[in-house]
């Protein structure tokens, strides 16, 4: 299997904002305003499946995984942690690490869902909320950056 796929958007582009790279993976920020802190971890090499990479891989992109789960939960504080690998629109080795809180758009389905609260009709304290969690990304991102470093060293 190729190292990059010339027809995949994971292999074109970074795939959001790069908060950090290193040898073998990627840390985005995905750009959407109603899921601040969407952070998805990409395998930097086309690879469809966990069970493509070997075990030092997959750990390593687990650890990943967990690290980037534990900076949103620390800084972020959401009501749950959503984790998603699923790649059937992009065959792209990736995990999805996506905050959640009560009374989000989607909440309690997934962000892929119809969503329950439309734009305009969310209820007074979930724009205070988003407003805090736009606050605290540059801390989330920090956080995130001194984790995903000291993932190398170990």
């Amino acid at each position: 299997m190729s190292a990059r796929d010339p027809d995949c958007p994971l292999c074109r582009e970074d795939g959001g904002d790069l908060l950090w790279q290193g040898p073998h993976l990627r840390v985005i920020e995905v750009p959407d305003a109603d899921y601040p802190g969407f952070t998805r971890v990409i395998w930097n090499a086309h690879i469809p499946e966990m069970t493509s990479l070997s075990t030092h891989g997959r750990e390593l992109l687990m650890r990943a995984v967990y690290a980037v789960e534990q900076a949103q939960r620390d800084i972020l504080a959401p009501d749950k942690v959503n984790l998603a690998s699923l790649g059937n629109m992009v065959p792209h080795l990736h995990w999805h690490i996506i905050p959640r809180w009560r009374g989000d758009r989607h909440f309690p389905d997934a962000v892929w869902a119809p969503p329950r609260v439309a734009p305009g009709a969310e209820p007074p304290d979930w724009h205070a909320r988003q407003s805090r969690i736009q606050q605290l990304l540059p801390r989330y991102r920090n956080r995130l950056a001194e984790a995903m470093n000291a993932l190398l060293w170990h």
